[in-house]
C-alpha cells in the first residue's frame, strides 16, 4: 500500500532528529511510530511522544489522534515498511550488502564492516540486534545521503520473511553464512529453513545481482548455479579466492592464510573460519587492500557475548551466550571438547525450537555423555525436563538455583569453561560467580 501523505511525511523525516518508537526516547524533532506489542499499545503513547519533542506520530487508531502533529494510517507497520521503501529508492545508488544465516551472521557482518571501513570513510551498518522487520527499516532510514556502502543483516524465524525484507533492503549482493537448525519453530524443519534463507538467492538472481558464496558448503554451490556469484573456498582450487584455513584444536585464536598472507584473529573456534574467510572476500572484491585486511581482522575484539574470551585466575572463560541453537550449540561444544585439559561447561536452554525442543536438547546431552568435558552444569526448565542423565552432568530449573548451588559449591580449578545459552536465559549475568 503506498499512503498518499508519504511524500509529505517522508519531507519531515528528511530534516527531522530520527525515527523512535519508544515514546520515552523519543529526542528533540523526531518522528514517533506506534507499535503495538502483546502487552501495550504504542498508539496511548503518542501525545506523550508530542510532549516530549517529536516533531510528528504516527499512529494506526484514530481514537488517538489529539493533535495535529498526529496523523493516522492503516498500519503503521506497513507505513514504516512503505517509508523504508522509498528512503532505499531515493539512494539506490549506495550499494548494500545483505547477510543472512542460521549462526554467524552478526560476527560476519561486523567483520565485514570493520574490513570495509578500511577503505571507506561512511560505512552503514546493522547496529545492535536491529535485524527483524522493525529493526530492518529502522536500520534502512539510518542511513544517510553520504553513505558508501552499507551492510545489512536479515534475521527470519519463518518462510517469506527474508523475501519481503529483501523488497524493503532492495540488496546489490547478499551472502549466506550456513543453513542451521535454528528458530524450528516457526519453520518447521531444515527444509524450511533451507527455502527462508534462498529466499536472499532468489531476490538477487531476479534482479541479476550478485552473490557471496563458501565453496566448501554443497547448499550453496548448487542453489547459485547461474547466478553472478564470487566464490571463496579451502578445496576448490578453482575459486575465486583460496583459502588455508589452520584447524588448531588448542588456540584460542583463529588462523587463515590467503595469497600467503597470514591472519590471525582474536575469534575463538574453528567454527568462525568461514565467516572471518567470508568477510576476507567481501572485502577484497571491493577492493580494500590485503594489508588493510589484516589489519581490520587482527584488530577486531569479540564483543556483545559473542566468542569473547575472558581469563579470570588463570582459567579461559568463553563467553557465546548471545544465542543459541542446535547447529551452533554443536559447533561450539565440539570445537571446545577438542580443547586439552579440564573442561566445564554452563549451558542454557535453546528456545523456540517447538515440538523439535525436548528431542534436541536430548542430543546435546548425547554430545555430552560422549565428550571429554569433565562437568556440565544445564540451566533451564528444557534441560531441567530432560530424560537423560549422566554422572558429570547437572541440571538446574533456573538461574536462581544455580547461583545459590554454586556459592556452596565454588568451581574448582580448571583450564575452561564454555558459558552459551539463547539470548533469553542471559548468561552473561553469572560471569562474576565462576
Amino acid at each position: 500500500m503506498i499512503y498518499e501523505n508519504l511524500h509529505k511525511i517522508y519531507q519531515l523525516y528528511s530534516i527531522c532528529s530520527g525515527i523512535e518508537i519508544n515514546s520515552k526516547k523519543v529526542k528533540i524533532g523526531s518522528i514517533f511510530i506506534a507499535f503495538k506489542g502483546k502487552n501495550f499499545d504504542g498508539n496511548q503513547f503518542a501525545d506523550e511522544a508530542i510532549s516530549n519533542g517529536a516533531i510528528l506520530a504516527i499512529v494506526d487508531n484514530k481514537k488517538y489522534a489529539l493533535r495535529k502533529k498526529i496523523i493516522v494510517v492503516d498500519n503503521t507497520l506497513h507505513f514504516l515498511h512503505e517509508l523504508a521503501m522509498y528512503h532505499r529508492y531515493r539512494l539506490l545508488h549506495i550499494p548494500i550488502i545483505a547477510i543472512t544465516g542460521s549462526n554467524g551472521k552478526t560476527t560476519t557482518k561486523e567483520l565485514t564492516t570493520a574490513i570495509l571501513a578500511k577503505k571507506y570513510k561512511n560505512v552503514h551498518c546493522t547496529k545492535n540486534n536491529f535485524n527483524n522487520h522493525i529493526g530492518i527499516p529502522l536500520t534502512i532510514l539510518s542511513m544517510s545521503i553520504k553513505t558508501q556502502i552499507s551492510v545489512i543483516e536479515i534475521g527470519a524465524n519463518h518462510e517469506k520473511e527474508i523475501e519481503k525484507m529483501c523488497s524493503i533492503i532492495n540488496p546489490d549482493y547478499g551472502y549466506i553464512t550456513n543453513f542451521g537448525k535454528a528458530h524450528l519453530e516457526g519453520f518447521k524443519n531444515i527444509e524450511g529453513i533451507i527455502r527462508s534463507k534462498l529466499e536472499l538467492y532468489d531476490f538477487l538472481k531476479k534482479n541479476k545481482k550478485m552473490v557471496f558464496i563458501n565453496g566448501d558448503d554443497p547448499i550453496q554451490l548448487l542453489n547459485s548455479m547461474g547466478m553472478r556469484r564470487h566464490i571463496f573456498s579451502g578445496k576448490k582450487k578453482k575459486s575465486d579466492i583460496n583459502v588455508k584455513y589452520i584447524w588448531e584444536k588448542n588456540s584460542i585464536k583463529s588462523i587463515l592464510y590467503i595469497k600467503n598472507i597470514k591472519i590471525i584473529s582474536s575469534l575463538i573456534g574453528n567454527y568462525n573460519l568461514y565467516n572471518i574467510a567470508s568477510a576476507i572476500t567481501i572485502g577484497m572484491y571491493f577492493k580494500v587492500p590485503l594489508k588493510k585486511i589484516k589489519e581490520a581482522m587482527e584488530e577486531y575484539i569479540p564483543k556483545n557475548y559473542r566468542s569473547q574470551i575472558l581469563i579470570k585466575n588463570n582459567v579461559k572463560i568463553i563467553i557465546d551466550c548471545y544465542n543459541a541453537n542446535p547447529t551452533s550449540m554443536i559447533e561450539a561444544l565440539s570445537s571446545f571438547n577438542e580443547r586439552q585439559g579440564t573442561k566445564i561447561i554452563i549451558l542454557g536452554d535453546m528456545l523456540e525450537l517447538g515440538s523439535f525442543s525436548n528431542n534436541e536438547h536430548e542430543k546435546i546431552i548425547s554430545f555430552i555423555k560422549k565428550s571429554d568435558i569433565n562437568i556440565a552444569f544445564l540451566i533451564g526448565d528444557i534441560f531441567f525436563n530432560t530424560k537423560s542423565s549422566y554422572w558429570k552432568i547437572r541440571k538446574f530449573i533456573n538461574k536462581k538455583n544455580f547461583v545459590e548451588w554454586i556459592k556452596k559449591h565454588p568451581i574448582q580449578k580448571t583450564d575452561y569453561i564454555l558459558v552459551k545459552g539463547s539470548r533469553k536465559i542471559a548468561l552473561e549475568s553469572l560471569i562474576g560467580l565462576i
